[in-house]
């Protein structure tokens, strides 16, 4: 919309954007003339703070909530969130480009779930595998000492299992116990085994 002058209008006249379809529209000339959509930004560029706040109050009838900033040279209003980010691409009538977007959502929070998972995984094993280190120099500093030989039953005997197995996980080594331990059972007796071992 130009004004006499042909100088763009910041507001346009309120039949222009009357109806949900002419909203939409305006949207989208909005977004094609002054906008940028990421994964997680979407802003409309405009010279004048009453453009960007004619934006905001449009969207605002199409029960979408866009914010407003202030940039040196000009002022935005922008929507952070893929929610609203898919809400006002709809309203644009950008119906592709909502279902690529909510397509890299959800591969990106695929790949981010992933990554957690395999760090996760990456630093339990860090810790196993070192509390198992720490355990089998105890061990051995034991076995040298020629102590094992004199601890109670049940500390010998797991001494002997973590000795033979070290790689195992204090679950697994629980189910080799006779009878069975748990997990909690089994730390509390390396933990006693390192203190014993301790000179």
């Amino acid at each position: 919309m130009v004004s006499a002058r042909l100088a763009p209008l910041e507001r346009p006249p309120k039949r222009v954007v009357a109806r949900s379809c002419c909203r939409g529209a305006y949207l989208r000339g909005a977004l094609l003339g002054g906008g940028s959509v990421s994964r997680t930004h979407l802003e409309l560029r405009t010279g004048e703070r009453v453009g960007a706040e004619f934006i905001v109050q449009l969207a605002a009838v199409e029960d979408i909530q866009l914010r407003l900033q202030e940039r040196p040279g000009h002022v935005i209003a922008y929507a952070k969130g893929g929610e609203t980010i898919a809400e006002v691409l709809a309203a644009a009538g950008a119906a592709g480009a909502v279902l690529t977007f909510a397509e890299r959502a959800v591969v990106g929070g695929a790949k981010s779930r992933a990554n957690r998972l395999a760090n996760a995984d990456h630093a339990n094993l860090v810790r196993s595998s070192r509390a198992a280190g720490t355990q089998l120099r105890a061990l051995r500093r034991l076995q040298r000492r020629g102590a094992l030989d004199r601890l109670p039953d049940e500390l010998r005997e797991l001494a002997g299992l973590r000795l033979v197995h070290p790689a195992l996980s204090l679950r697994e080594l629980g189910l080799k116990c006779h009878p069975p331990a748990t997990k909690a059972t089994v730390h509390r007796r390396l933990q006693k085994l390192i203190r014993l071992a301790e000179p």
